[in-house]
């Protein structure tokens, strides 16, 4: 399971939000450059970038911090928010991206969605935000009526194979990821998930890494010391050399 340390961008720092509330945010580093260092100092393999306004205006206005990180750490780095044309997807692509995350678009979307699974392949990943079963979109700022696993088929029917999975209820609190959620989705869906929203503890990383996910993305408990990166990298090495044949 890959481990990505996240970095949120808004107005150029690195910040948090609790349940996606704009009004909830926190500015843990003003240089989001500097943050990714750290996370490579601390043996990072991967990196996960969100771009807030972005998510919520339809923009890319962090888009040269992104470029500092990917060209300052060299690491492969997943990167969503405001991903809404063909155009936008290049620019990440180019600039050293190693996957571009759909959002708004691949539900309001779905020739675009179509086209771009079948043009970028694995370099396609969407991000499926749930709110009381339902996919939320826009920053979170509005929940539609699609239901989140009706949606994550269409995806599979659109060629998709990468979706990064987050329970909005638990983002930015510390309460524990939705085990049950993601054990349900990996039994019943055919895709590369990463899990994301309240991943709070190693039992959290432990949990997650049983399940086979891809993924898991972890944010708030890096920024407040309730995970240690180095431990979570040896935590899931342990556990998947256990479980090797």
């Amino acid at each position: 399971m890959i481990l990505y340390p996240a970095i949120d961008l808004y107005e150029g720092k690195a910040v948090r939000l609790v349940r996606g509330d704009y009004n909830q945010m926190t500015v843990y580093n003003p240089d989001p450059v500097d943050q990714a260092r750290r996370f490579l100092d601390e043996g990072a393999q991967a990196l996960h970038v969100v771009d807030l306004e972005g998510a919520r205006d339809g923009a890319t206005p962090n888009f040269p911090v992104v470029e500092r990180i990917i060209r300052e750490t060299n690491l492969p780095l997943q990167v969503g928010g405001g991903v809404r044309s063909f155009e936008v997807i290049e620019k990440y692509l180019s600039a050293g991206a190693a996957r571009v995350i759909l959002g708004t678009a691949a539900l309001t979307d779905p020739a675009f969605l179509q086209e771009a699974a079948a043009r970028y392949g694995e370099k396609i990943a969407v991000g499926v935000d749930i709110l009381d079963g339902r996919v939320a979109i826009r920053g979170w700022t509005e929940v539609t009526e699609k239901r989140a696993f009706d949606f994550m088929r269409e995806l599979v029917s659109a060629g998709v194979r990468t979706v990064i999975c987050t329970d909005i209820s638990k983002d930015g609190l510390l309460g524990g990821a939705n085990i049950a959620l993601y054990r349900d989705m990996a039994a019943r869906l055919p895709l590369q998930l990463i899990a994301s929203g309240g991943v709070a503890s190693l039992g959290d990383i432990a949990a997650l890494t049983r399940l086979g996910l891809y993924g898991a993305i972890l944010g708030k408990a890096l920024y407040t010391g309730g995970v240690r990166l180095r431990q979570a990298l040896e935590l899931v090495r342990k556990l998947e050399k256990e479980a090797a044949p």
